[in-house]
């Protein structure tokens, strides 16, 4: 097992996993050429954001995608933690809890000022997931709108 950076050879993988994450957790089926030009896009470095994961012999078996934003109530970056998704047939083996802790390490290293991440409301295991890593929900509520 080993945690590292995502990689270019790595974008199937993630544009499937991706989808797959979209459909489980939120019912959305992302269009496939879409999810795989978003992810190449964080691979070659034209967007603002990188994905870590979790490699399993020789496969991506879980990830995430890290996007900063900056807040100047306290001068410093959050780290937004998004795109989370583990195979299902990995899931219970610590992939997750591994990646958030190498995570959580690089963004205190950097001087973030935490991190930060969007449950739906219906993943409650998600939630429970969360809350067991030390994260707590806010009071925000989400606002969107999409064009």
């Amino acid at each position: 097992m080993r945690i590292r950076k995502a990689v270019l050879e790595d974008l199937e993988a993630i544009a499937e996993n991706n989808m797959a994450m979209a459909l489980e957790t939120e019912g959305k089926r992302l269009n496939r050429e879409k999810a795989l030009e978003g992810a190449r896009a964080v691979l070659e470095g034209k967007a603002d954001a990188v994905y870590y994961v979790v490699e399993e012999k020789g496969r991506v078996v879980c990830q995430l995608m890290i996007t900063k934003e900056w807040s100047d109530w306290r001068n410093c970056f959050f780290w937004w933690i998004q795109s989370v998704y583990t195979l299902p047939a990995e899931r219970g083996k610590g992939h997750f809890r591994r990646l958030f802790s190498f995570v959580l390490e690089r963004a205190k290293e950097e001087g973030a000022c935490g991190l930060r991440l969007y449950v739906d409301r219906s993943n409650t295991r998600a939630m429970e997931v969360y809350e067991a890593l030390g994260m707590s929900p806010t009071h925000y509520e989400l606002y969107e709108l999409e064009f």
